[in-house]
């Protein structure tokens, strides 16, 4: 059908949304308004759905939650025999919405549904999925981004993302349905009484907390001083609960950003990496001299954090909060006697280079993965399939993702924050700062830079260029970046890596990512993100100091741009 076509069936209908209803009135006379909201079917993948909430095929909207659902329905009950499935949502506009309406569907195809009551983590519906002996999961939000989006993440039985093979087998099932024609769905109340749809209990909550807490590793909280944001979300209770449980009593909530508000008002890109997503917290950091600031985004999968230094407050990116934490965890298991034998960290390969020194150090096997926590959540399975879980130490991705355990499969702010209060504790009590320690960290290991740019390309258009700037990229051979010689190019959808020893195949699942390694052990990777319209460049820079990573930086920096075509 085409886009006119597709955008006159949906005026013509009596849409259950009257916001719809008048976004397609109001874009009538706007050719390219039409063709952004009806050009595609929002894109279906590992991720699940993502995308402005709106009217049209390209938007999240009840009609495209109930045909992903529809497809996600016909995929389980042909896989499954009784399947089941665990939801969950967000503080988003529409997220409690769009879950009834996914709920809706589960149980009009004979799906038992558990879902819970009121908003809660991610990483609380990965544990769900599990615990619950599920066989899929959803959660619906859009993370980190900003107010106009909404989402829609699956999750297979494992507790994890679900994989390539089985998003291509449901987008299959999605596509073959009509949105309005051929969507079974029936009312919620009805399913609640009926028991195809349960609330999640009490029990299995407190399960995922008791689960957290067996990975404490320091419950003195002592009188350090806490400011903590949930931007708005999910985190507010879960991460109350554990700090309080684990000893740390002397909390006080950013005000303006403690309640659920669907426009997130004072961040309008709820984004714990962004400074500007904290500046509430870190002012009143300030106000009542605080030692520690922490910040989860909205579905409480990610946690940024600040601490005072100096009598400034200074934040801890990805990189730098991960390589603590796992250096912490290391020597915090090895003192008490608990490191496994043949311990196994996990980190994405646009992660920091200096989570090697450190496995290095302890005797940790280290296993690259692609981009994505899902990645790091299948290495603990299959180190669980070969009865070797509890060899799984630590994961993390330098987009503020960290897990330290095996109850969930997915990042866990919830976890995190926990550990890093404790770590906090820990070397308060030393006189030290996490700065202190990632200052000694450096001077044991070399000054790691790391930076990533982003670059936005909204639409139609968006969609194209990005692709042919990817194109473009693999066309080239790039003998130097910033007049430093690259010694190895990977290209990670054709698998191949291409350096001085020739040319070797990279074993991992394709993916439209490039990466070079630069002569003196710095590399840079280029991919456009998986859920949002940009492209992504990573940078990770060993040198002497920071005066000279910058330096370098800017150089190859200013070449990359160049050579992509990007400012």
């Amino acid at each position: 059908m085409k886009i006119r076509e597709q955008y006159e069936q949906w005026k013509e209908k009596k849409l259950e949304d009257i916001e719809l209803t008048e976004e397609l009135e109001a874009i009538a006379g706007n050719d390219e308004a039409v063709k952004d909201r009806f050009y595609r079917d929002l894109a279906f993948g590992t991720g699940g759905l993502r995308g402005v909430i709106g009217a049209g095929t390209n938007r999240m909207n009840i009609y495209t939650v109930r045909k992903a659902s529809q497809g996600l329905a016909d995929y389980l009950n042909t896989e499954f025999e009784a399947p089941s499935i665990a939801v969950a949502y967000d503080s988003r506009k529409n997220s409690q919405r769009f879950a009834k309406a996914a709920a809706e569907v589960f149980a009009e195809n004979g799906i038992r549904v558990f879902q819970y009551q009121e908003l809660m983590p991610t990483p609380m519906l990965s544990f769900a999925v599990r615990s619950l002996g599920c066989s899929a999961g959803i959660v619906i939000t859009a993370s980190h981004n900003p107010a106009e989006y909404n989402g829609y993440k699956v999750y297979g039985p494992d507790g994890c993302q679900i994989t390539l093979e089985a998003a291509k087998k449901i987008t299959g099932y999605i596509e073959q349905k009509d949105i309005f024609e051929d969507i079974r769905t029936g009312p919620f109340d009805s399913f609640l009484e009926t028991g195809m749809i349960r609330y999640i209990d009490d029990d299995t909550i407190d399960a995922y907390f008791e689960a957290v807490k067996g990975y404490s590793l320091y419950e003195k909280g002592g009188d350090i001083k806490i400011v903590y944001t949930p931007l708005n979300g999910t985190g507010l209770k879960p991460v109350l609960r554990i700090l309080h449980e684990t000893g740390f009593q002397n909390i006080t909530v950013v005000p303006e950003q403690e309640r659920p508000d669907e426009k997130f008002t004072t961040c309008p890109y709820p984004n714990p990496e962004e400074r500007e997503a904290l500046q509430l917290g870190l002012k009143l950091c300030e106000e009542m001299g605080a030692d520690l600031m922490l910040g989860t985004d909205p579905d409480c999968d990610r946690v940024g954090a600040g601490v005072r230094q100096d009598k400034k407050y200074v934040l801890i990116n990805g990189n730098q909060m991960g390589v603590l934490l796992f250096d912490f965890i290391c020597m915090m298991r090895q003192a008490g006697g608990t490191m496994p034998k043949a311990p196994v960290a996990v980190k994405t390969i646009v992660t920091t280079e200096m989570a090697q020194s450190v496995a290095d150090r302890y005797g940790v096997h280290l296993i690259n993965v692609l981009t994505g926590f899902k990645f790091i959540g299948e290495q603990i399975g299959l180190l669980e399939k070969r009865g070797e879980a509890e060899r799984y130490l630590f994961g993390f991705e330098e987009s503020y993702g960290y897990l330290s355990g095996i109850h969930a499969r997915d990042k866990d702010a919830v976890n995190a924050s926990m550990l890093i209060c404790q770590m906090a504790a820990y070397y308060h009590e030393q006189g030290k700062t996490l700065i202190d320690r990632l200052n000694e960290l450096y001077a044991e290991y070399g000054y790691f830079y790391d930076k990533l740019e982003s670059f936005t390309f909204e639409g139609a258009a968006g969609m194209q260029r990005m692709s042919a700037i990817m194109r473009g990229l693999r066309s080239r051979e790039i003998s130097d970046i910033g007049s430093i010689k690259v010694v190895k190019s990977s290209d990670y959808l054709a698998s191949q890596e291409h350096g001085e020893q020739g040319i070797r195949v990279i074993s991992l699942p394709k993916s439209d990512v490039m990466g070079y390694l630069l002569e003196g052990g710095s590399s840079v990777v280029v991919r456009p993100s998986g859920t949002e319209p940009k492209m992504k460049i990573y940078y990770s820079l060993r040198c002497e100091d920071e005066v000279q990573a910058k330096k370098l930086y800017g150089a190859i920096s200013e070449d990359m741009h160049h050579i992509l075509g990007v400012d």
